[in-house]
């Protein structure tokens, strides 16, 4: 008597194969939830969650952690930076509003013309500006 035997692919998949195809290819995940009571919205939750690796999620355009102080190993280099630009500001305008108070009519002419007061103006607006670019 001979018996047939069965034979059976059998492929089997570990969770670290199925983790490394999942951030290789990425994955979203999306989903809302509302509770409502008579015909009224009490919550709505909208669920948007994308698995990936870093270098996908890049390569997707993805990036804010790059930015988000808390992630981001240069936190300290930017709040001392940030507060350096404030104080700097201050003592332009500082300076501004002194060469803005002229004594006499003949002070505002010589101090409208001055190069050193117009650099500092332009200069405070530079930090102004850097300053708005720089807000999380």
């Amino acid at each position: 008597m001979s018996h047939a035997q069965i034979q059976h692919a059998v492929q089997t998949t570990n969770l670290a194969d199925i983790l490394e195809r999942v951030l290789d290819k990425g994955i979203v995940i999306a989903g809302d939830i509302t509770i409502s009571l008579v015909q009224v919205e009490l919550l709505s939750i909208k669920v948007r969650l994308l698995v990936a690796s870093v270098d996908k999620a890049m390569e997707m355009g993805i990036n804010w952690w790059e930015s988000d102080p808390f992630l981001s190993t240069r936190t300290h280099q930017l709040e001392a930076e940030n507060r350096i630009l404030r104080e700097r500001i201050e003592r332009l305008e500082e300076r501004l509003d002194t060469a803005a108070l002229p004594s006499a009519p003949a002070d505002a002419a010589i101090q409208k013309d001055n190069p050193s007061e117009r650099e500092a103006e332009r200069e405070a607006e530079r930090v102004k500006r850097l300053l708005r670019y720089q807000k999380p």
